[in-house]
């Protein structure tokens, strides 16, 4: 899904460079409710996390590949403000000095993935955040529904500014059905990998679980036929980011 120079024309990849600005803007004042000094090191942890899994390809159809997204793994995490900024520096340090994905499409890419994808994988999880609080089970059940959910979501991003700025010589509808298509196959991988990381992460401190904050009940993990005592999830008070949290953030430290 990381666009390339020149699929959409000059005032669209202007106008979407716009909306991601203002997304990206909105997502940092929002993100300092969210951030403190164990939550901040936690999205630096993601960040790279997503940066290294989406060096990794892995097929989908024969000479068609794909990569980890990130955008549902990211909210159910560290939430979907924070999420989104994660995203969308990936993606700005992908373009800038790895040449993945164009400097001109960065705004659509940052639409699509760090704004689209992280919003629609967060609200597909918080709608099914009942059953995530059930379990482990639940949870990485979730996580598979939200992170697919969200790949195909993001894919129609794609398809709506195509429609808008794209090569009119090319028809929509087939590309509609090939973008979609494809990206429905590689939301099956972005399932299992964000369920896997989830549930990893869950198992040792689901307190540090966005999408788990604030449940009246712990979750119990279960490994083997041994019950671990259960986890209290404490609630986190918002609190302004401090200094430091901003900087492991930006890895600047």
């Amino acid at each position: 899904m990381h666009m390339s120079d020149g699929l959409l024309d000059a005032p669209t990849s202007v106008a979407f460079l716009v909306v991601a600005a203002i997304g990206v803007a909105i997502a940092l004042v929002k993100a300092r409710q969210d951030l403190d000094d164990r939550t901040a090191p936690m999205a630096g942890l993601v960040a790279t996390f997503v940066f290294a899994v989406q060096m990794l390809n892995f097929p989908v159809l024969p000479g068609v590949s794909g990569h980890l997204l990130g955008g549902a793994l990211a909210a159910i995490l560290v939430g979907p403000w924070v999420g989104a900024l994660c995203i969308a520096i990936v993606l700005a340090v992908q373009a800038l000095a790895f040449a993945d994905g164009g400097l001109s499409a960065i705004g659509a890419n940052v639409t699509n993935l760090a704004l689209i994808g992280t919003a629609a994988g967060f609200l597909i999880a918080l709608a099914l955040r009942g059953l995530a609080r059930r379990g482990k089970a639940g949870l990485v059940a979730v996580a598979f529904t939200a992170a697919f959910g969200s790949t195909v979501i993001a894919s129609l991003g794609f398809v709506l500014e195509y429609a808008i700025g794209g090569d009119p010589a090319f028809g929509l509808g087939g590309i509609a059905a090939t973008v979609v298509g494809v990206h429905a196959l590689i939301g099956i991988g972005e399932g299992v990998i964000t369920a896997l990381t989830v549930g990893a992460v869950a198992a040792v401190r689901p307190d540090l679980v966005h999408l788990l904050r604030g449940a009246r009940t712990p979750l119990v993990v279960r490994e083997g036929r041994r019950r671990e005592e259960p986890r209290v999830l404490a609630r986190v008070p918002a609190r302004r980011a401090r200094a430091r949290g901003w900087s492991v953030l930006f890895g600047l430290q």
